[in-house]
C-alpha cells in the first residue's frame, strides 16, 4: 500500500485496539457509519480495502460487506472481526470478505492478516520457500503457487496450508491443529478447522482437493508423497 491509499473501517469509532494497530501500522483508514456512507466517502481511486467489526453488531457489520462488495469499485480486500460462536456463519458468507479475526484479538495477528491482504503490493529482497507436489510457499511475502499458478489465500488459509506443507504424511487432530496453528489462546472450537479445510479444498480445486485427506474419527493428513522442501 501507498500512503494515500485508504481503507474503509466500520464502525466509524472503532475499538481503541482496532484504531490503534491500524495507526501503528502505519495505515490511512477512515470510519464509515452506515452504508449509504460509503460512495460519498470513498476515495476518488477507490477503498483500498476494509476492516468491518461484525462482533459487536453483525447484522450491521455484514450490511456494511455486502455494499462494499456492491460499489462501482468492488472493494476486493475485506477483512472482518467476528467472536469465536460466529465462525459457523462464515460458511454462508464466503463471498463478503477475504479474512476473519478473531475477537479479542492480539494486535500483531491483525497487523499481520492485514499484511498479508496487501502481501502482492510488497517486495522481499530475498524469499524462504517450501515445497511439495507442486505447492510453492514463500515465507516472507506469504504467497503461494499451485503449478506455478497463484493461490488467492486469506492469512489462516495460508497459515494452515503451510502447516500441511511442512507436515507431510502425519495425522494431526482437529485440537492439535488448531494449538499449531491458531495458537493455544484461540477460543474458537475444531469446527474452525473444518471451514478452513473445506476452503482450502475448493481453492486447490477438484482434481487436487485429496492431498488434504480426512481421516475419519481422528483428524486430517496432508499428501503422504515425498516432501520436496
Amino acid at each position: 500500500m501507498t500512503s494515500t491509499d485508504l481503507l474503509a473501517v466500520f464502525p466509524d469509532s472503532p475499538t481503541i485496539d482496532v484504531a490503534r494497530t491500524l495507526d501503528l501500522s502505519g495505515y490511512s483508514w477512515k470510519g464509515v457509519e452506515t452504508p449509504e456512507n460509503l460512495a460519498k466517502l470513498q476515495p476518488t481511486e477507490g477503498w483500498a480495502g476494509a476492516v468491518v467489526c461484525c462482533d459487536e453488531d453483525p447484522e450491521g457489520g455484514w450490511a456494511m460487506c455486502r455494499a462494499l462488495r456492491r460499489l462501482e469499485r468492488p472493494v476486493q480486500r475485506i477483512l472482518v472481526l467476528i467472536t469465536g460462536a460466529q465462525v459457523g456463519d462464515l460458511e454462508v458468507r464466503d463471498n463478503l470478505f477475504d479474512d476473519f479475526q478473531l475477537s479479542p484479538f492480539h494486535p500483531r495477528e491483525l497487523e499481520a492478516r492485514l499484511r498479508h491482504m496487501f502481501y502482492n503490493e510488497l517486495l522481499a529482497p530475498s524469499s524462504t520457500v517450501v515445497e511439495h507436489a507442486g505447492l510453492r510457499l514463500n515465507l516472507e511475502t506469504y504467497q503461494a503457487t499451485f503449478g506455478g499458478s497463484p493461490l488467492d489465500l486469506t492469512y489462516m488459509e495460508y497459515e494452515l496450508l503451510k502447516f500441511f506443507v511442512q507436515n507431510p504424511g502425519r495425522v494431526y487432530s482437529r485440537e492439535v491443529i488448531l494449538s499449531e496453528v491458531w495458537g493455544y489462546e484461540y477460543f474458537g472450537g475444531a469446527r474452525t478447522v473444518d471451514v478452513h479445510v473445506r476452503r482450502l479444498r475448493a481453492k486447490l480445486g477438484e482434481e487436487h482437493a485429496h492431498l488434504i485427506e480426512t481421516v475419519r474419527s481422528v483428524g486430517y493428513r496432508f499428501g503422504s508423497s515425498k516432501w520436496s522442501g
